[in-house]
């Protein structure tokens, strides 16, 4: 979506300093681990656009902390799974066959918002190799968090997601809820709830050559998560700082005591 028109939100401009200033107030610091969803037109009328908003999270945070953005490529995946909308069944085989592979550096986000899909651009900025549940970083710990991106159960244990856990990382909220927290899928691994199994594939590359590759996860399932993450910020509001980047309601929480909570809650709620 398009950044709104001045007359749409801003009293005026949203920019580098503007967005900078306010993400300090939030209580972003220098140094730490952030795992960031953003939405670029809920900030208002942002000079510059979604570069404005990387080179503010790059300005607080620096090289000596890292920022991280899920880059997922959701398209890229085996012909019978492709429901929005779905092909004509006599398509399948020349879709295995054709598909472009997933390259890091080339493939681009799909429904991650222009934020995200800036930052995937950035120099510096090391993106991980899963064909569908990709994540990008910038900063000191970059390649340890992008690096080691295993196929199967591809956000939960040998994940992005785990990485910023094991660093008590926060998560930023730009414009954006819970409908769309990311780190909630790592606690879907960890709940006890019986969630089956199944086969996913996409065109990777394996040693400069494309194939068709397989692997196993879980169904995963977003539909709880904001009443999940509403219910944890009522239990834990400490765990949570609320104001606003340009004129867009924003949040800064720890990501740690999120996911431990919400593998107790799924698992409650969870049939």
């Amino acid at each position: 979506m398009d950044t709104p028109r001045p007359s749409d939100r801003s009293a005026e401009p949203v920019t580098v300093d503007s967005i900078a200033h306010d993400l300090r107030t939030l209580g972003l610091e220098r140094g730490e681990t952030v795992l960031v969803h953003g939405s670029l037109s809920e900030l208002g009328w942002v000079c510059g656009g979604a570069p404005a908003v990387v080179d503010a999270l790059q300005r607080v945070v620096t090289e000596s902390g890292t920022v991280v953005m899920p880059t997922h490529s959701p398209g890229n995946r085996d012909p019978d799974n492709m429901g929005n909308p779905p092909v004509p069944d006599s398509w399948a085989d020349t879709i295995r066959e054709q598909f472009p592979p997933y390259r890091p550096a080339v493939t681009p986000t799909q429904g991650m918002g222009a934020i995200a899909e800036c930052f995937r651009t950035y120099p510096a900025v090391h993106r991980s190799d899963h064909p569908q549940h990709s994540f990008a970083a910038w900063g000191t710990d970059a390649e340890a968090i992008a690096g080691g991106h295993a196929y199967d159960y591809s956000l939960g244990e040998a994940s992005p997601l785990s990485a910023v856990y094991d660093r008590a990382g926060r998560v930023l909220f730009l414009g954006t809820s819970h409908a769309t927290n990311t780190s909630l899928h790592l606690a879907e691994y960890r709940a006890d709830i019986d969630a089956d199994t199944t086969k996913h594939a996409s065109a990777v590359l394996a040693e400069g050559e494309r194939e068709w590759r397989q692997w196993t996860d879980i169904e995963l399932t977003d539909t709880d998560f904001q009443a999940c993450g509403d219910a944890f910020e009522r239990a834990h509001p400490s765990a949570v700082e609320t104001g606003t980047v340009g004129v867009g309601e924003s949040k800064l929480l720890a990501q740690q005591p999120m996911v431990d909570f919400a593998v107790e809650w799924l698992t409650a709620n969870r049939s």
